[in-house]
């Protein structure tokens, strides 16, 4: 049985009809009709601008309208994509008031800058260069002022928050005082000792969402319930102590005054994640003839002192924990492991063809693997794949190994770079953890020239 106090104002948890889904899984959150909020905000302030000076200013010549309507077009689209990479298109949270300004001015700023590096390399001028002003102070505003009026519309259409306090009584007699002071809008749905059947209680109180004060650790819930929970748009915060902030987490916000972090079932966000794919597609794109001509050259050479069958494929572990075959070049001996089974590499392994260990520690093995990203299962950068065998054992033995899994693994890594053959997983686990939680491009980058570097060094 699940200890849940309910309060007062609490719906009954009556079943709803048959066939009826419920209200709360249905939350669209309207991001879908934030693209057209987005678009007519920009269209505004584009020809706004324009129908002023043609109206006030006499000696204005403007161009024709079609080159507006190209132009203008053209601009909106690389803001909106702006917007898109930047994370302005995802589901956001109910609860902890984030500031919308600085973040739509930043990215405004950016699509700006875009703007005029599509001027300075076409000769053609989107837009008039006045408009790019326009556009940082009130198109900034416009699309914050979108997000602001997004949050007043859901609260007004599927009603306040309704939060499900867990922890020591203590804790939830802090937290519901601080509640009932600073977050009139929130009501308090229900309160339990600890993380055990979270879902259950959520559903119980018909919460929308629920603190963590006390009463677990985050193992109790990741994956599951959290995977689950994120799935049906239930925000999960996690209160932050003082030993965390020492730590140097960041990433905070404040409900009712109080610190917490919104928990996430996958450390890189959807729109981040596409941009990692979109920006390792475009290297693959622009390295496309070295990495051809170098391909055929190893291939010649596995061919001639490994004879036929040059391409090897085994099944790995990819995003999600889906399997797929990854290949590369066949550096040892074709029953390598006829009688032995799944075996770990080792630094000096007797199975490689004599002549190809130099491809296994520089890494040129690999290559083929460009294709694998192509077919999106790997990426350029992230944790190497292993084999599912391995990868059982692992996830029993190393608390949070699944983790990995959220983005596809990598041909190279930031465990590569600083691990070896013999590091143990554990430690490569920590390595992948950090990548994950501080991803970015330039990250990226130096991963990349690190492992170029270490490739010719033979340190790999």
């Amino acid at each position: 049985m699940v200890d849940i106090r309910l309060q007062p104002d609490a719906p009954p948890s009556a079943p709803s009809k048959p066939g009826a889904p419920e209200r709360r899984s249905r939350l669209p959150f309207g991001m879908r009709w934030m693209h057209v909020a987005d678009f007519f905000v920009l269209q505004t302030i584009l020809w706004g601008s324009v129908l002023i000076r043609v109206v006030t200013d006499s000696g204005f010549t403007h161009k024709p309208w079609a080159e507006y309507v190209a132009g203008f077009g053209v601009a909106t689209a690389i803001h909106m994509t702006v917007y898109y990479f930047g994370g302005l298109y995802e589901p956001f949270k109910r609860l902890g008031a984030r500031l919308w300004l600085p973040r739509t001015t930043v990215l405004t700023f950016v699509a700006v800058l875009l703007d005029g590096a599509a001027a300075l390399l076409t000769d053609y001028y989107l837009m008039p260069r006045g408009n790019l002003i326009l556009l940082v102070v009130f198109g900034s505003s416009g699309i914050a002022f979108n997000r602001w009026l997004a949050t007043q519309l859901r609260a007004r259409r599927y009603g306040v928050a309704r939060v499900l306090l867990v922890g020591n009584p203590d804790d939830i007699h802090l937290a519901r005082a601080h509640l009932q002071i600073s977050e009139p809008g929130v009501r308090i749905a229900g309160q339990v000792a600890n993380v055990d059947h979270l879902e259950d209680a959520i559903e119980r109180v018909h919460a929308t969402d629920a603190l963590l004060l006390s009463g677990g650790t985050l193992s109790d819930i990741y994956p599951h319930p959290l995977e689950e929970l994120e799935e049906r748009r239930i925000g999960v915060f996690h209160r932050i102590s003082p030993a965390d902030t020492l730590l140097g987490l960041q990433r905070s916000r404040q409900i009712a005054g109080m610190p917490f972090v919104a928990l996430a079932a996958h450390a890189l966000p959807p729109h981040r994640a596409r941009f990692k794919r979109v920006a390792e597609l475009l290297y693959v794109i622009l390295a496309s003839p070295i990495i051809l001509a170098v391909t055929g050259l190893v291939a010649l050479y596995v061919r001639a002192l490994a004879g036929k069958n040059v391409i090897f494929s085994q099944e790995r572990v990819g995003r999600f924990g889906v399997p797929f075959q990854m290949v590369k070049f066949r550096t040892m001996m074709v029953d390598a492991e006829n009688h032995t089974g799944a075996v770990m590499a080792s630094d000096r392994d007797p199975r490689v063809v004599r002549g190809l260990g130099w491809l296994r520690k520089s890494r040129l093995d690999e290559l083929p693997q460009f294709w694998n990203i192509l077919r999106g299962e790997m990426s350029i950068v992230g944790p190497r794949p292993e084999r599912p065998e391995f990868a059982e054992q692992y996830e029993t033995l190393i608390p949070g190994y699944g983790r990995r899994h959220d983005i596809p693994p990598g041909i190279t890594g930031l465990a590569q770079v600083h691990g070896h053959y013999h590091t143990d997983p554990g430690f490569k686990l920590g390595h992948d953890l950090q990548y994950l939680v501080n991803w970015s491009p330039i990250l990226d980058l130096q991963i990349m020239v690190r492992t170029v570097w270490t490739m010719l060094t033979g340190r790999l």
